[in-house]
């Protein structure tokens, strides 16, 4: 049975993805740092009848990100890893003259610093599967100018770097910086309060993941949008 592993796995596009995998028959290790809320989404997730294990703690923390890897282990390997927690630097989002050198490190410790971290936990055992891949979410704020978006637009840009030097570095593995563009989360809410803008639910840029995992195309930078018509 394949395995993944999904940070940020207990709401928004993390839960979505979670429930299109078990759904497929993927067995999950999920994180996040609310006990409570990823508890909840295990028990949402047990209607499909995979395995899953839920690792509560921060990405942040090194420790945390050992017990993810020995919990796919326990399940049998690895087979995808998704680096989906991410951090906004500040919230709400502000202009750079008001973001706080904090408040930036804090996008790149989570966005980047900590999947760096987590890749090269699992590295031996994605090799190891074979067909190991691994997603990086990316955002359009990683190559668009936005207003108040420069904090976690840098940590994006850095992250779909540090993408695409692993997939040149591990080409025995597909490695995936996906945009899922524009959904209705948490995390937007906190970005941009107020914002009433109809915006789509998670679970509908789920297919176009699961594209990816269906078609195997090359290692590379994906949009949701792009992947719904034609890949890339």
């Amino acid at each position: 049975m394949a395995v993944a592993v999904i940070t940020g796995g207990s709401k928004g596009l993390g839960r979505a993805l979670a429930a299109g995998l078990a759904e497929q028959g993927w067995d999950l290790v999920v994180d996040a740092r609310n006990r409570e809320v990823l508890d909840e989404t295990v028990r949402g997730l047990a209607e499909y009848g995979t395995r899953v294990v839920a690792v509560a703690g921060d990405v942040c923390d090194a420790a945390h990100r050992s017990r993810l890897v020995a919990a796919a282990h326990g399940l049998g390997g690895l087979d995808l890893l998704v680096s989906n927690a991410s951090a906004l630097g500040a919230e709400p989002l502000v202009r750079l003259e008001e973001l706080t050198p904090d408040g930036l490190r804090s996008a790149l410790e989570t966005n980047v610093v900590a999947a760096l971290g987590l890749v090269r936990e699992a590295l031996p055992l994605l090799r190891a599967a074979g067909a190991g891949a691994v997603i990086t979410v990316s955002s359009d704020a990683a190559v668009g100018a936005y207003p108040t978006w420069g904090g976690y637009g840098a940590s994006k840009a850095a992250l779909d770097q540090l993408s695409a030097v692993l997939a040149a570095e591990e080409p025995g593995l597909r490695v995936w910086a996906v945009d899922p563009g524009d959904m209705r989360t948490d995390l937007y809410a906190a970005a941009v309060p107020g914002d009433e803008e109809a915006r789509p639910a998670p679970s509908e840029v789920v297919p176009a993941f699961l594209r990816l995992l269906d078609e195997r195309p090359a290692s590379g930078r994906y949009s949701a949008p792009a992947l719904a018509g034609e890949v890339r």
